[in-house]
């Protein structure tokens, strides 16, 4: 028995399709990421980073001041955010206003209502795995703002 199918050859218009159906689907995964980079893109974090570099050294300076160290922990229903002087004694702030959030979008961004309870700042929140950012701004007694923002890892 004979084949009398003639033999298919790879052309030139083979190859042609080829490259242009790879190069197709590179650009539409680069045009999808970046729409997708877009679109989750929270914003600007300052109105104007030429003033905010101008009080930078003073802000800081005024902070590093006060001593203070930040740790956030998640568990039970509950997110901790321990402030603590260079002693290691909890700081009771006279404000404090938080963003929790991911690093990455601010779907889930919520502003959980911290309450002092004698040693740290307590809010109720139920956090998925993954992880968290709290963007706090405290402000001691004396007028001293605080800046900082806390990452807070949360087990699956």
């Amino acid at each position: 028995m004979t084949n009398d199918k003639p033999e298919r050859q790879f052309t030139g218009r083979h190859a042609l399709m080829v490259f242009g159906g790879a190069f197709a689907v590179i650009i539409g995964v680069n045009i999808a990421l970046a729409v997708s980079a877009v679109k989750t893109f929270p914003g600007l974090e300052v109105k104007s980073s030429y003033v905010a570099g101008q009080e930078f050294n003073s802000r800081r300076s005024a902070q590093e001041a006060l001593g203070w160290s930040v740790l956030a922990s998640s568990g039970g229903g509950l997110v901790v955010l321990e402030i603590t002087d260079e002693n290691g004694h909890p700081v009771e702030v006279a404000s404090l206003d938080a963003t929790l959030g991911r690093a990455t979008q601010i779907k889930d961004d919520m502003r959980p209502d911290f309450k002092f309870d004698g040693s740290a700042y307590v809010a109720p929140a139920e956090l998925a795995p993954g992880n968290w950012n709290i963007r706090m701004k405290a402000t001691a007694n004396d007028g001293t703002e605080f800046t900082q923002r806390v990452v807070l890892y949360v087990k699956g």
